[in-house]
């Protein structure tokens, strides 16, 4: 990758070199010529030798060498401070390019730096306030770019959401019919094993397709300020509790609670989908026998939801990968890769923020939570 600076220097350095060179030319002619006659013509004042001293060889031949010798010396000092000289202003010229060049591209370097603070769900258009008029094409073509991607994002959201809403009452209904199969049919094992195949992948459905609903709504775009409300985490917990019992009592998972008042502002039901993906995840990760815990409360004037488990634990390598959509670590466990996906949206749009890290002794994970104060 070639640097503009370098490019630069390499057109501009020869061009000035042969500026200079010339300039040196010019100067030691100037400077030489005037200095060669002042040394061969006699000075005001000398001595004049008569015609019949100058026949004389010794002496005409002395004043000869001696007149060849000074034009050599001031010849000598002459090139010596011309060569210094140029260097110098070489070296001064080439600085002062480099640093004009900087100095021009700071502001494509602020641009880049605006680019790189942005999150990957950021599309706003990019401010134009100060850019040079070089840089508007560039910034304009940029904002043309993201309007692009933030409509075919909108899109795709809203047919997301769209279909799983649309998903759910057919879901609902099904549900409700193979549980009535199964209560007919309660006396044949071979259906009743069959119909219970159906519900787990019907259950799994449920679920798949509430996430995405959940995430739908978790995203900025979609966000309602207006459903904002003064909350609790440790009510939303204790409201939940009901479900994650009877998971963890399925599962043969002792499950905990460690619950103090922590005030946040938020949307009930995208903080319930938050702690619900929490709660499953855990439940989900952590093998029969293990323990999950549920912590809520006020640390350093901070609201913090913590879920702890005993279970594998995540590498730190792999820490950043579990946020993103899609993504699971255990291909032998169900699930669609959404659950923390949706944990970090949802605490993002609250301006929270959420943090893994390994439980005691560095087995296990820790999700911790935090809100900003209520």
């Amino acid at each position: 990758m070639s640097s503009i600076r370098l490019r630069l220097l390499k057109w501009l350095v020869g061009p000035v070199v042969l500026v200079n060179l010339g300039a040196a030319l010019l100067a030691y002619e100037l400077a030489w010529k005037p200095a060669e006659l002042a040394a061969i013509q006699p000075q005001p004042g000398a001595t004049v030798v008569s015609t019949a001293q100058e026949m004389q060889p010794a002496p005409a031949a002395s004043s000869v060498a001696r007149s060849a010798q000074a034009r050599a010396q001031v010849r000598s000092a002459v090139l010596r401070t011309l060569v210094l000289v140029e260097v110098l202003v070489c070296l001064a010229l080439a600085g002062l390019v480099w640093f004009s060049v900087t100095n021009g591209l700071a502001p494509l370097a602020r641009l880049r730096a605006s680019l790189d603070r942005r999150g990957s769900a950021d599309l706003e258009p990019l401010h134009q306030d100060g850019l040079p008029q070089e840089l508007v094409p560039v910034v304009d073509a940029f904002n043309d770019l993201l309007g692009r991607i933030g409509d075919s994002a909108r899109a795709q959201h809203e047919f997301q959401a769209n279909v799983a809403h649309q998903l759910r009452t057919p879901l609902a209904g099904m549900k409700l019919q193979l549980e009535w199969l199964a209560a007919r049919h309660r006396d044949d094992p071979e259906t009743g094993a069959s119909l219970a195949l159906m519900r787990q992948a019907n259950e799994r459905l449920i679920r798949e397709t509430n996430q995405l609903l959940s995430l739908a709504r978790a995203e900025p775009s979609r966000f309602e300020a207006a459903r904002v409300e003064p909350l609790d985490l440790a009510g939303l917990v204790e409201e939940a509790v009901q479900a994650f019992v009877v998971q963890a009592v399925a599962r043969r998972i002792d499950l905990g609670f460690s619950l103090a008042a922590a005030p946040v502002r938020g949307d009930r039901f995208l903080l319930r989908d938050l702690l619900d993906n929490l709660v499953d995840n855990a439940l989900r990760y952590t093998p029969p026998g293990g323990t999950v815990t549920v912590r809520a409360g006020v640390e350093g004037g901070v609201a913090r939801l913590v879920v702890e488990d005993n279970g594998p634990g995540i590498a730190p390598e792999q820490r950043a990968r579990v946020f993103q959509r899609f993504v699971r670590l255990d291909q032998n466990t169900t699930g669609s890769g959404l659950g923390l996906a949706i944990v970090r949206d949802i605490a993002q749009v609250h301006g929270g923020e959420v943090e893994l890290s390994s439980g005691a002794g560095g087995k296990g994970a820790v999700f911790t939570v935090r809100f900003p104060p209520a």
